[in-house]
């Protein structure tokens, strides 16, 4: 009998929110040139112990760029998925649903001031809790918060490596692409909502 659903944010309700192409460019580096300078420090930002005065600190020190302003801020402009939303919404009248999102301070605040996470009974946030997925700590922590076992749980992610992390410890996964497809994965897999 599931018990909770857990949705991530960025790629499943929030569509263009992936701010790496426009800011290589804007840097004139390459993506690929972007990731190796940035690389070593996506985790620390995500997980809240790099701030992203210290992620751009460090990426000028590899880097030898100079960057203005943020622009893990100042590119950042996701628009909701209302498909989704509406998905959520009608789950929601069986079932409790959670956002466990992988983010950072400043892409957390701008979805919270827009009112982005309303939908949700609660945030799970990697910053806030000090882990992010795939580690199995983050969907743990989740677990023990919500007081159900994996079993007992749906979750939706956009990322093959986060899903197959929730799979590991039993939680029922879904690689998520849009609500239609989800919505007929989920009917086919015979689970039930309690």
């Amino acid at each position: 009998m599931i018990k909770l659903f857990i949705f991530d944010m960025g790629g499943v309700v929030a569509r263009d929110f992936d701010i790496l192409p426009e800011a290589a460019a804007l840097l004139g580096l390459s993506e690929e040139a972007m990731l190796d300078y940035i690389r070593e420090d996506i985790e620390g930002l995500m997980n809240g112990s790099v701030s992203s005065v210290e992620f751009w600190k460090r990426f000028t020190d590899r880097s030898a760029v100079v960057v203005d302003g943020n622009p893990l801020i100042d590119l950042f402009n996701p628009r909701l998925d209302n498909a989704t939303i509406s998905l959520i919404l009608s789950i929601k009248k069986f079932c409790p649903a959670v956002c466990g999102t992988n983010t950072i301070a400043e892409h957390y605040n701008h979805h919270k001031g827009r009112g982005d996470y309303a939908v949700f009974d609660r945030v799970y946030a990697s910053h806030l809790m000090g882990i992010a997925k795939p580690r199995s700590e983050f969907f743990q922590w989740i677990l023990d918060k919500e007081s159900v076992r994996p079993e007992e749980v749906v979750f939706c992610d956009d990322m093959d490596v986060n899903v197959e992390s929730a799979r590991a410890l039993g939680m029922n996964s879904f690689l998520f692409r849009d609500a239609e497809t989800f919505t007929h994965e989920f009917s086919k897999s015979g689970l039930n909502i309690q």
